[in-house]
């Protein structure tokens, strides 16, 4: 009978390695790793750039659970919503074909969930103030409390060029 237990634990522990891999979004680096306390919880920072905007970096810190933590709450497939970011203008900015509604439109998101929860960042233009908004939110049903964090990028007075301007608004 140890025979099935074996083969059963290896399975479970592949199919955590590939959902662990799965869950990272991409065109990101991780810029810090930070040990929180001595069950493996750890916080991260990650830096990413828009696509569509370059010379704008973003920095978004979210919480990853380690081993001990899954172990002990009994679910495995699940971090926190929890994120924060800051953007900053690292350089000349091209502004290309964005989206210019007050929807924006979504510029990263990362799986900290197997099914249901990501971690998403939406970019707005608010034209009226000539500025950047990068809102990073959970895309989980949750009871009236979506937990957000914003960050904005002025351009006015920054050195801008739109390659392609977009007039619908």
């Amino acid at each position: 009978m140890k025979k099935p237990y074996r083969v059963s634990l290896v399975v479970n522990l592949i199919l955590i390695s590939i959902f662990m891999s799965a869950c990272g979004g991409s065109g990101r680096k991780e810029v810090a790793e930070i040990n929180n306390d001595w069950t493996g919880n750890e916080i991260k920072i990650e830096a990413f750039q828009d696509s569509k905007v370059k010379g704008v970096v973003c920095h978004m810190a979210h919480f990853d659970r380690g081993v001990l933590d899954r172990l002990s709450k009994g679910d495995w497939f699940e971090n926190p919503s929890n994120g924060s970011i800051s953007c900053a203008i690292t350089g000349p900015v091209t502004i290309g074909k964005i989206d210019m509604d007050k929807n924006g439109e979504g510029v990263f998101k990362q799986k900290q969930s197997l099914i249901f929860k990501t971690l998403a960042v939406r970019r707005i233009y608010d034209s009226e103030n000539d500025t950047l908004i990068y809102l990073v939110y959970s895309k989980k049903i949750v009871d009236g409390s979506a937990k957000m964090s914003v960050a904005t990028v002025p351009l006015h007075g920054a050195d801008v060029t739109w390659t392609h301007l977009n007039t619908s608004q």
